[in-house]
């Protein structure tokens, strides 16, 4: 995070982890999500399939007992264009893709191509 915050940029998932530590040191139940958040394309071009990549946003218990989430990145709040998959305290806890792979393999390359459509 000090990284972050000395060259003012990052990804999703560093913004979404700074604003649930900034919440949390407020004393605000705070946790990291992980999703995919539907991408629009510009008007009059036609949505790519397969560009749509997982995301990170924040959600926090407010005092009224209700949960608000918020994206840091893009600075809003959530939509219906959000989907959630998993929350947890922070990203190890919730990473997109997790596991093992055994393979005879010398060389193994992984593609992960994501797309979020309304049905």
């Amino acid at each position: 995070m000090a990284e972050l915050l000395r060259r003012r940029f990052g990804v999703c998932q560093d913004f979404s982890h700074l604003a649930v530590s900034w919440l949390r040191s407020a004393g605000l139940a705070a946790r990291y999500v992980s999703g995919y958040l539907e991408t629009k394309p510009p008007r009059g071009r036609p949505k790519l399939l397969g560009a749509d990549a997982s995301h990170a946003w924040a959600s926090v218990l407010v005092p009224q007992a209700r949960r608000v989430d918020v994206d840091p990145t893009n600075d809003q709040f959530l939509d219906d264009r959000y989907l959630v998959l998993a929350h947890g305290r922070d990203y190890d806890d919730v990473p997109p893709l997790k596991g093992v792979i055994l393979s005879d393999a010398s060389h193994s390359t992984m593609r992960v191509r994501g797309d979020v459509t309304r049905v």
